[in-house]
């Protein structure tokens, strides 16, 4: 048997274990895979910090999910695709985050356009706006993760959203466009 199998075979044995609930096996199964997981991590992160984000997030996943594995001895490739997953996830955030960016500083630089500071204007919204305007645009979280977050329904996210909007575009602006 060699050293891949070998690991196979024990990284099976703790996930069964880990999934009748036994908590050494958990730890056994961070002990193994957490390094080969945190260097594929690394792998795909800009950064070592970004990197370990990444695992702690699939580690939560993995808790969540590891009921509906079907073949233990296939742990580490699924851990694998689900940190994979994880940074696909913040490479999205990171693309999002840069095009409200550039959205709001085309929005500052436009022609006969003088808006006030855009930090005063959020400053303005209520609360539960400035809150979900900044988990989703600045943090780039999706609706759901926003909803989970800040314990709300995805509903309430998108009102909460659209509503901070068009306040921040009259705020902006001075222009309603007919709504309040």
């Amino acid at each position: 048997m060699d050293q891949g199998e070998k690991l196979r075979a024990l990284l099976a044995l703790h996930v069964a274990g880990a999934r009748m609930g036994r908590s050494r096996d958990f730890r056994a199964l961070v002990e193994l895979a957490g390094p080969r997981l945190f260097a594929h991590a690394r792998r795909l992160a800009d950064d070592a910090d970004t990197a370990r984000d990444l695992v702690q997030e699939a580690w939560a996943a993995i808790t969540g999910s590891l009921p509906a594995l079907r073949d233990d001895r296939a742990f580490l490739p699924w851990a694998l695709a689900i940190v994979t997953r994880a940074a696909a996830r913040e490479v999205a955030r990171r693309v999002r985050a840069r095009e409200t960016a550039k959205e709001l500083s085309r929005a500052a630089d436009a022609p006969g356009a003088d808006p006030p500071d855009l930090r005063a204007a959020i400053a303005e919204l209520p609360a539960g706006q400035r809150a979900v305007l900044a988990l989703f645009y600045l943090e780039g979280l999706t609706v759901a993760e926003v909803a989970t977050a800040l314990a709300i329904p995805p509903g309430t996210v998108k009102t909460r959203l659209m509503h901070a909007r068009s306040r921040l575009r009259v705020l902006m602006t001075g222009e309603d466009h007919g709504r309040i």
